[in-house]
C-alpha cells in the first residue's frame, strides 16, 4: 500500500473516504481491520464540527428511547446509556469513543467540494484543507444536508414561519401555534405527536395516504424492502427511503395518536396562502408555521464532475461500486442507508477496493 506522499500541494494515498457518520466510521473500521493504516493507507474527511454524524443536528426532545433502527457500529457495541439523554449527545459521545478506539484520525471540519478525474489516473478530491489524489473512494455523505423542499404555489406568500426537519428545534418552539406538518413518513408522525401537547392545533398533509404496518417487521419484510430500493439504484434512479416501501409501524403510541385525532391525514393542500393553506375545493386552514417533514436527497454534488449520473437522476450502482466508475463507492446510499446496512456497505465496499487495488499496477 502506498503511504501518503506530497505531490506539490496534493497529497496521495490509496483510499478517500468522505463523511463519518455511520457508513463513513464502519468503511473505515473495515478500512484499518484488512490492513490499511489511518494517515498512511487511507484518510477519512468529514465537514462536521465533531463526531456523531447526522445525529450530532437532531432535535433535543428526541431521546436515545425513542431512537428506532440505530445499530452499533462494527467492533464495538454502545451501551449503557441513558434512554432520557438526547440522541445527539449519546451517539455524538458514542462515535467520538469509537473514532478513538480504532484511531480512525478523522479530519474535521473539511468541506470536499469536488472529486474529479486526475490528469494521470487517480482521482482527485478538492477539498477545504487542500487536494488528494486517491486510487479509491467511498462516498459516505448521507443524505442531511440536502433536506428537500416541495415548492407549492404561494409559498413565498405565507407570512407565518417555514422550515424542515433539518431545522426542527424540539416541540416548545411552537407552543400556542397552528401548525402544518407537511409528509407521511416517519418524521413527520413523530413531529406531530410530540407538537401535540403543546400547540394550539396540527393539521397533517400527505401527497398519498400513509401506510401503517401491522406486527413485527421481520428479516424477510426487511429483506424484500431492501430488494425493492436496491433494485431501483441499479436502474440509475434516484433512491426512495427503505420506510417508504415498508411502511409505518402501527405502534401503541401510534394508534392512540391516531384515536386521539393527532395522526388525522389530510390530502396534499393546493396552495399557500398569507395566513395558511387552501385546497380547491375552498376549504382553508389557518397556520402560524409549515413544516416540512418532506425528507432529503443524497449529497453528492461533489461527485457531478465524475458524470455518473444517469438519465433517471441517480448513479447506478451495483453494491456499492458505481457502475460507471468502479473507484467509487457509494456507502449508505439507497439499500444501504440504514444504520445496519451501512455497517454492511462497508465492509462489502472495503472487500471490493482491496480486490480492485491489487489488480493495478502500484506506482514505485
Amino acid at each position: 500500500m502506498n503511504s501518503i506522499e506530497a505531490v506539490g500541494t496534493v497529497e496521495t494515498v490509496d483510499v478517500v473516504v468522505i463523511g463519518a457518520g455511520q457508513a463513513g466510521l464502519s468503511s473505515a473500521y473495515h478500512l484499518r481491520r484488512t490492513g490499511f493504516e489511518p494517515g498512511r493507507d487511507f484518510v477519512v474527511l468529514d465537514h462536521s464540527p465533531g463526531p456523531g454524524g447526522a445525529w450530532q443536528f437532531r432535535w433535543p426532545s428526541l431521546t436515545y428511547g425513542r431512537v428506532h433502527g440505530m445499530h452499533a457500529l462494527p467492533g464495538m457495541e454502545l451501551t449503557g446509556a441513558d434512554p432520557e439523554r438526547p440522541s445527539s449527545e449519546v451517539i455524538s459521545e458514542y462515535f467520538a469513543d469509537y473514532e478513538r478506539t480504532f484511531d480512525l484520525r478523522v479530519r474535521r471540519p473539511v468541506q470536499v467540494r469536488a472529486v474529479r478525474e486526475g490528469p494521470d489516473g487517480p482521482l482527485l478530491v478538492e477539498s477545504s484543507a487542500g487536494t488528494w489524489a486517491t486510487r479509491a473512494l467511498i462516498n459516505a455523505t448521507g443524505t442531511w444536508d440536502r433536506p428537500f423542499w416541495p415548492r407549492y404555489p404561494g409559498q413565498e406568500t405565507f407570512r407565518g414561519r417555514q422550515l424542515h426537519t433539518a431545522q426542527y428545534p424540539g416541540p416548545e418552539a411552537f407552543t400556542g401555534l397552528r401548525v402544518v406538518v407537511v409528509g407521511g413518513g416517519a418524521s413527520g408522525t413523530q413531529h406531530l405527536m410530540e407538537l401535540a401537547p403543546y400547540v394550539a392545533a396540527t393539521t397533517w398533509v400527505t401527497r398519498r395516504p400513509p401506510v401503517f404496518r401491522e406486527g413485527p417487521f421481520t428479516e424477510d419484510l426487511g429483506r424484500a424492502a431492501v430488494a425493492l430500493v436496491e433494485e431501483r439504484v441499479r436502474q440509475g434512479l434516484p433512491p426512495k427511503s427503505v420506510v417508504s416501501v415498508t411502511g409505518l409501524p402501527l405502534t401503541e403510541p401510534v394508534r392512540q395518536a391516531i384515536a386521539d385525532g393527532v395522526l388525522d391525514r389530510q390530502p396534499m393542500f393546493d396552495r399557500i396562502v398569507p395566513d395558511g393553506v387552501e385546497w380547491k375545493d375552498g376549504r382553508h386552514v389557518e397556520a402560524d408555521v409549515i413544516l416540512w417533514a418532506t425528507g432529503f436527497r443524497a449529497a453528492i454534488d461533489h461527485l457531478a464532475p465524475l458524470r455518473l449520473r444517469e438519465p433517471g437522476g441517480g448513479i447506478r450502482v451495483e453494491g456499492t461500486r458505481a457502475v460507471a466508475d468502479p473507484r467509487v463507492h457509494l456507502v449508505g446510499y439507497g439499500p444501504s442507508a440504514s444504520t445496519i446496512g451501512a455497517n454492511r456497505a462497508g465492509r462489502a465496499a472495503v472487500r471490493d477496493i482491496r480486490r480492485l487495488l491489487s489488480e493495478e499496477p502500484v506506482a514505485a
